[in-house]
């Protein structure tokens, strides 16, 4: 492909895509296909010769259309939304152009730095503390990951570490402080409360760290509270084993639960006043953390002053490509001391001088793409109001659902009330065993309906529907919509209840 005929494949490509994006509400939001049906309408080996531009696109509405679930669709209203806008497109196709590992500051200058730039305007706009910034006074600064389970498993190396350097300070180098190094590593406790996400498991299992849960109760609103923790802590202490990281979660993947950051951070600074070893807290944010761009919504930041890294993903409620996670850390050489490599064929005047940041050194991951672009892309285009006015439209959304849903009380109960914009629900019936069974009928019927796309959640044994409201272009008549497919699949499954 020469450049005229890029440049007629690319304008053509950009066209279905404006028209994919007016028109995807019409489509039905999860795809219907049967598992390997691609591999039916392909052919069994790539092609020798080269193929026509035209084909290839034709192919992307024939054949790769149908096996596509609409994130963008209005009627998505599960999971979590995973949002983009067109600056945000059209800042892909810059990066996609400038096509580079960027692993360090001197393989593109503008990588590294605006990088560091809007991430610290981020910060500013979340109301993070000013640690969480590049100039703070804990040396500590963002970077774009590709997810918030990338950063957990990030952080949490910096955090092993870390602990373990603690631990063994009093020891001179050599066998003994080797030995001590290896017991303590058996010991080592990951923690996240009963809400947090698989990830931190997940992060633990691939560090080959043991994982231990922090309970969570309904009368708490879901969160994890500082007493619990106490409890926890106490308990593996009484095991012999070296509790050392902590996730804790602004908007729990089940229901948007906040956990009690204060009273986290009261319990922490009282073992730590009693010479006990720091435990290293991180803060995710995955969804949520998009709604502290809101100042009513800052003062849940402040208590993160206590903490060690924050991250929350753009690419999720702040109209910014997949892939973009923003990973906030107090001090950077938490991670760049756990994470730096320094062969030869990296080196190089500036890095070696400590003039610049080499982000190489604050993931896992060597090579990395020019991320930061979109985000300047979009905090440029929408300005901070403009993501505001996005932020509020979902939270509103969920609002007006959960007053509908209270309405109907014969049918619905609301399991979790609003809170950015999700909304959790339970079908009525005479006991657990029978609100279990209709939540769960209901929650298929709407599914297989085509026009909304729910998911749903189990919390100490019960079944609920959560509906997440934050793509971007849900409406007050798409709230309807769901809310008249969730009655009629209720009065259907419920029509045996007295009125």
């Amino acid at each position: 492909m020469d450049t005229n005929e890029f440049r007629t494949a690319a304008k053509a490509a950009i066209d279905e895509i404006a028209d994919y994006h007016d028109n995807v509400s019409s489509k039905r939001v999860v795809s219907d296909v049967q598992p390997g049906y691609l591999r039916r309408l392909l052919p069994s080996s790539a092609p020798l010769d080269p193929e026509p531009f035209d084909a290839i696109r034709a192919d992307i509405q024939d054949k790769i259309m149908p096996g596509i679930t609409h994130w963008s669709s209005p009627g998505f209203m599960a999971f979590f939304p995973c949002s983009s806008s067109y600056p945000s497109a059209i800042a892909e196709m810059y990066s996609n152009a400038f096509s580079g590992a960027h692993f360090n500051w001197i393989c593109s200058p503008a990588v590294t730095e605006l990088e560091t730039i809007v991430l610290d305007w981020i910060a500013q706009a979340l109301g993070l503390p000013e640690c969480y910034t590049s100039s703070g006074s804990t040396h500590g600064g963002g970077v774009l990951h590709g997810s918030a389970s990338e950063a957990i498993l990030t952080v949490m190396v910096g955090a092993r570490d870390k602990y373990i350097a603690a631990k063994t300070a009093h020891l001179p180098d050599g066998e003994d402080k080797e030995e001590e190094v290896w017991r303590l590593r058996s010991k080592l406790v990951a923690l996240g409360s009963a809400g947090a996400h698989s990830s931190t498991k997940k992060a633990a299992q691939v560090l080959g760290v043991r994982f231990a849960t922090v309970p969570i109760y309904e009368e708490d609103g879901l969160a994890m509270k500082g007493e619990s923790l106490a409890k926890t802590l106490d308990e593996l202490a009484a095991k012999g084993l070296e509790p050392f990281y902590l996730t804790t979660t602004m908007g729990t993947t089940d229901v948007c639960a906040v956990d009690d950051f204060a009273g986290i951070a009261s319990v922490l600074q009282g073992r730590i006043a009693a010479g006990k070893t720091e435990l290293f807290v991180h803060v995710d944010a995955a969804y949520a953390g998009s709604a502290l761009l809101l100042p009513e919504n800052q003062h849940i930041a402040a208590p993160l002053v206590h903490f060690h890294s924050f991250n929350f993903n753009p690419h999720k409620w702040m109209l910014t490509t997949f892939d973009c996670s923003a990973t906030f850390v107090r001090s950077r050489a938490d991670l760049i001391t756990a994470l730096s490599i320094k062969p030869p064929y990296l080196r190089n005047q500036f890095s070696d001088n400590e003039l610049v940041t080499d982000y190489r050194d604050w993931q896992i991951p060597l090579g990395r793409r020019f991320r930061s672009l979109k985000l300047w892309f979009v905090l440029r285009s929408y300005g901070i109001s403009g993501l505001q006015a996005h932020i509020r439209n979902g939270v509103a959304m969920g609002e007006k659902l959960e007053e509908r849903l209270r309405r109907r009380r014969d049918l619905f109960t609301v399991f979790t009330a609003s809170r950015f914009g999700l909304v959790s629900l339970r079908v009525a019936g005479k006991d657990e065993d029978e609100v279990n069974a209709r939540t769960e009928k209901v929650y298929e019927a709407v599914n297989a309906g085509g026009s909304f796309y729910l998911t749903s959640t189990v919390v100490n044994g019960k079944f609920a529907i959560r509906v997440c409201l934050g793509v971007p272009t849900v409406r007050e008549e798409h709230v309807q919509g769901v809310f008249e497919a969730l009655v009629k699949e209720a009065e259907r499954v419920c029509g045996d209840l007295p009125n």
